[in-house]
């Protein structure tokens, strides 16, 4: 069975919930081949798998992380973006040649899937967001009018015109996360199918938190904070020296372990204090499992993984990024978190949101109710099974 990942590469979010499809596939014999580019390119690279590269359009960011959706969308413009996409078509048409793939998956892309259907081959789509969403902003409202209308018009259609139901690694209502990125048209909502989150590692896998925080070396009785740092590099640089500096001086009541999601450089440690600032954390869900209380970005695949670990979150989305703001907006409505402009995060807001969080019982009960409605769907598992169904023609 051959196996051709189109996944989108900016940041680690996509190419990370890929990996472990990619690795129960090539358990049962699967030969893989990724399709992606840029951050993910080293990723999946180091991971052992072959890769090609595809021509990669480039979203513009500000020096503090804010996307900066006027010049994403005037760079390279309505003309060049239609000439780079029939490019990446092009190249996927050629690499599915080559590779000669039993099924063709994408996460997010468009360009694998209508590659796919020139060609004939069996296909089908994970996405978690919908459409472009711009913010709402006065000076962008007729740009945001005019790129949703046509978003969801062309790659909406997209999404959908498959054979197969368009697979959403979410929790089914009413725990889906990802809500407010998913507005479609209701004829739309027959072809959609929640298939729940994608974790490598579950809970009930690993030893307890007690357990885990003394091979850990950390203290039993202190609350720990961790802060996995993640998204492309120009998005998360910014916070992670604001966080840096703020978690340097917190209470030595709180032990924090930090990661500034940077696979390429993994074994770089450094401590200050209480603090333990990690380049990258190959065991990730171990100190998922060993925290009291997770500060991070909101993007989809961090929040739901606090959400299968039982753990409150403090969130401060990228700037701009309407995707993790509604990401971030439904979980506070949950019960289950806190949310901070990035403008507004200091010591004093952390710090306040963090204590409020750890000494209000309210989030612990939420959470673990959203937990245990839940933790019986397996995006995996479900995924897997249907790639595998594809591929043999079932």
């Amino acid at each position: 069975m051959r196996v051709y990942l189109g996944v989108c590469g900016i940041g680690f979010g996509h190419v990370g919930r890929c990996i472990p499809i990619a690795n129960k596939l090539r358990e049962m014999g699967a030969e893989i081949l990724f399709s992606t580019y840029k951050d993910a390119v080293k990723y999946v690279k180091n991971e052992g798998y072959p890769v090609v590269e595809p021509p990669s359009m480039e979203v513009m960011v500000k020096p503090d992380g804010t996307i900066d959706f006027r010049q994403t969308v005037a760079n390279p413009g309505p003309f060049l973006a239609a000439l780079i996409l029939t490019r990446q078509i092009e190249s996927e048409i050629k690499f599915m040649r080559a590779f000669k793939p039993d099924v063709v998956v994408s996460d997010s892309r468009v360009s694998p899937l209508l590659a796919a259907r020139a060609l004939g081959i069996p296909n089908l789509c994970i996405v978690n967001q919908f459409q472009i969403i711009i913010p709402r902003r006065k000076r962008l409202l007729r740009l945001a009018k005019l790129t949703e209308t046509g978003g969801l018009a062309i790659i909406g259609k997209i999404w959908v015109s498959g054979t197969l139901p368009l697979l959403i690694p979410d929790f089914p209502p009413p725990y889906t996360i990802s809500a407010g990125n998913l507005r479609m048209p209701i004829a739309y909502f027959r072809r959609v199918r929640f298939v729940g989150p994608i974790l490598p590692v579950c809970p009930d896998e690993l030893p307890s938190k007690e357990e885990i925080r003394e091979r850990l070396g950390l203290d039993v009785d202190k609350p720990l904070i961790f802060a996995p740092i993640s998204g492309p590099l120009k998005e998360r640089a910014y916070i992670i020296e604001v966080l840096r500096r703020i978690f340097a001086n917190f209470p030595g009541d709180y032990q924090i372990v930090m990661s500034t999601g940077d696979p390429s450089n993994p074994i770089v440690v450094s401590k200050h204090g209480h603090l333990t600032v990690y380049n990258w954390i190959p065991n990730r869900f171990e100190y998922l499992k060993a925290a009291d209380v997770i500060v991070s970005r909101a993007g989809h695949g961090t929040i739901s993984q606090c959400i299968y670990y039982g753990k409150p979150m403090v969130l401060i989305p990228t700037p701009s990024h309407t995707e993790q703001m509604n990401n971030a907006i439904r979980v506070r409505d949950m019960g289950v978190a806190e949310v901070i402009e990035q403008s507004d995060v200091n010591m004093e807001t952390l710090l306040k949101a963090i204590n409020k969080i750890l000494r209000d019982d309210s989030y612990r009960r939420n959470i673990e109710m959203i937990r245990r409605e839940v933790a019986g769907v397996n995006g995996l598992k479900t995924i897997v099974e249907t790639i595998v169904s594809v591929a043999k023609g079932a």
